[in-house]
């Protein structure tokens, strides 16, 4: 499943469009640096895993010519498998110093990019490359919309506080809230579909906002849907921002 959003980040990527690089990074990096710890197994420390980031970058920009993302493959597999080879090329390379020998780099192994049966990414990588397009959506919205009310949503949505509570804060009533909330939600709601669109070429990649309580096209009346909407959104941007915590964190030592 490819869409002229998802073919023109493509396109923007092979031109060598900065923008699109910093994009691209600024969104999942972190992601694929808790990966990078997580294979690690403190075989690797923070800086090194600093390096191997940016050497997935480079990695990326340098196979972007002979991504297909037609061929099947998932966005995410995609990051996982440069990723991969990227450490395990740093591994090796470790490896053959402690023998006394050198070691010419690994050909990068393309046949990832063949959606196959065999085993996915664990889900718990899935559901933060998730996470972060959903971020991405709401960084997105905040630079589109009036500061007071994303600052009610994000009081009210993003931190969980009551209605009185943000009414009270901002000098509305109750209905005030909720009718500016609506407003956010309707944009973030339009973002949310053009960001899974960029970023995710398969059917099963397009499902994942309704699998996760987030549902892009309400019916008239979906009073529901909006409060399981609103709840997903919260508990997805915490879990967001933890692990953009520890990457900073990370990053700092």
């Amino acid at each position: 499943m490819l869409t002229p959003m998802t073919t023109g980040f493509i396109g923007r990527l092979r031109g060598n469009d900065q923008a699109a690089w910093f994009e691209l990074w600024e969104t999942f990096g972190p992601v694929v640096r808790a990966q990078l710890m997580k294979w690690g197994k403190g075989r690797i420390g923070s800086q090194t895993v600093q390096d191997l980031s940016q050497e997935t970058l480079a990695a990326l920009s340098e196979s972007i010519d002979r991504f297909d993302p037609s061929r099947g493959a998932r966005f995410s597999t995609w990051l996982l498998a440069i990723a991969k080879h990227v450490l395990g090329d740093e591994l090796d390379r470790r490896g053959a110093q402690k023998r006394g020998g050198s070691r010419k780099a690994a050909e990068f192994d393309e046949s990832w990019m063949v959606a196959s049966g065999e085993a996915a990414p664990d889900a718990q990588y899935e559901a933060a490359v998730f996470r972060a397009k959903v971020e991405k959506a709401i960084r997105v919205t905040q630079q589109e919309i009036e500061f007071a009310d994303f600052s009610i949503f994000s009081m009210r949505v993003l931190e969980g506080k009551p209605g009185k509570e943000v009414a009270a804060a901002f000098g509305i009533s109750e209905p005030t809230v909720s009718r500016r909330l609506a407003r956010v939600r309707d944009i973030l709601r339009v973002r949310l579909t053009e960001v899974i669109a960029i970023y995710s070429f398969t059917a099963e990649e397009a499902a994942e906002p309704a699998r996760n309580g987030l549902s892009l096209t309400p019916k008239q009346e979906a009073a529901a849907a909006d409060v399981m909407f609103d709840e997903a959104i919260g508990e997805i941007y915490q879990r967001q921002m933890e692990l953009r915590k520890l990457d900073q964190a990370t990053r700092l030592k």
